[in-house]
């Protein structure tokens, strides 16, 4: 059974650019809104707009695939020229067809040993 798995991405806003990828940010997040695979989907941002979190949870390792193969790659130019990833954080075990796409961006795995989910 393919298990869901949580990401926490924390960026760096380039300087002046906030604005612009909050516009684009609301395109993305529009889109993402309709594939059933993402359980969560939610960006946050510093009080000085420099630095922001991206918080996803996928349904499955498919459901990641498949969002980055699909949605966010048609976006994934202009968003990478308005910030850079300082960190990559996952908690669960994407498949490794995941990991392929996670480790492009320096992912640090975390094993969840207790807790729950709902």
């Amino acid at each position: 059974m393919d298990k869901e798995f949580t990401s926490l991405f924390t960026l760096d806003v380039n300087p002046g650019q906030f604005d612009a990828f909050k516009a684009l940010v609301a395109e993305i997040v529009a889109a993402t809104r309709q594939e059933p695979g993402v359980l969560t989907y939610q960006y946050s941002v510093s009080a000085d707009s420099q630095s922001a979190h991206i918080l996803e949870r996928y349904a499955s390792s498919a459901a990641f695939v498949s969002h980055v193969e699909g949605t966010f790659g048609g976006f994934a130019e202009r968003f990478l020229s308005f910030v850079a990833v300082r960190s990559l954080v996952i908690y669960g075990d994407p498949d490794a067809a995941a990991r392929k796409g996670l480790d492009a961006f320096g992912a640090t795995y975390m094993t969840i040993f207790a807790g729950f989910s709902r």
